[in-house]
């Protein structure tokens, strides 16, 4: 416990200035972030030090280029130019790689490397400031109500296979608990989301709510490939969590979620 409560620190001591400040130190940070995970979930297979690992690693760092790169122009084809890559891995060094080979190199690249770069795209988006500390309102925020729920008045299994300790009443106790922080902290930033959104009380607390109910799929879903390759933990970067992954599992989703929710009620003048 005494190591994850230290590793808890040291992880919000690199968080919270790398969102304060955004720019290139939360660009290195998610960038780092992605680069670990996508070798965390290669090493699942064994492909983090293959030709398809490379792959992996090198359409990361050009992702996260063309993040600043003609409004996102080129995301697209680099996915694109990182599939025909693989493919060409495949067939020209075959039968080495089995298809799901590549099928995984490349699925890390949009489970990872896309969704982290939400964190950042969040960030640096108009008013992104206040709106990324949602991100994490909505997944911190979740896991902490759903933990104490469950203690107090969990009796329903949840997922009882991928994860026996969580429970129905804990899932939805973290779902009510992170959107009542995110109505909170709407309000708080209210002044500050003036001329932008004009009920950020409202906005908030629907994005926290849908990032929320998406952090449990997240999270379960990170246990459920964990348990298809019996794998226990992504890894010990992170002394009491595990790897990257361990800790990012319900953030991954949600980033992308809290993004498009604001941009989507905004649009229609919630």
């Amino acid at each position: 416990m005494l190591k994850r409560i230290i590793s808890g620190i040291c992880l919000v001591a690199i968080a919270v200035p790398s969102l304060y400040f955004g720019g290139w130190l939360l660009y290195a940070v998610c960038l780092m972030v992605a680069l670990i995970g996508n070798f965390e979930l290669l090493r699942v297979t064994n492909l983090q030090k293959t030709p398809l690992g490379i792959c992996a690693y090198a359409a990361t760092i050009a992702y996260f280029i063309s993040l600043n790169i003609a409004e996102h122009r080129y995301t697209t084809l680099i996915l694109v130019l990182t599939f025909l890559v693989m493919m060409s891995v495949y067939v020209f060094t075959f039968p080495k790689y089995k298809a799901e080979n590549v099928m995984w190199a490349f699925f890390g690249i949009i489970y990872v490397t896309v969704m982290i770069a939400y964190i950042y795209e969040t960030r640096m988006s108009d008013n992104g400031i206040f709106i990324v500390w949602l991100i994490f309102i909505a997944s911190w925020g979740n896991d902490t109500f759903a933990y104490f729920t469950g203690v107090c008045i969990g009796k329903h299994k949840m997922a009882p296979v991928l994860s026996p300790k969580k429970s129905v009443e804990g899932a939805i106790g973290g779902v009510i608990g992170a959107t009542i922080l995110g109505a909170v902290y709407g309000a708080l930033v209210s002044s500050k989301m003036a001329g932008v959104i004009d009920n950020s009380s409202v906005a908030f607390a629907v994005a926290s709510l849908a990032g929320a109910l998406l952090s449990i799929v997240g999270d379960l879903a990170a246990s459920a490939i964990k348990r298809n390759y019996n794998v226990k933990d992504y890894g010990t970067l992170i002394p009491g969590h595990g790897g990257i992954m361990d800790r990012f599992d319900s953030v991954i989703f949600t980033a992308p979620v809290v993004y498009w929710a604001i941009i989507l009620l905004n649009s229609i003048g919630l």
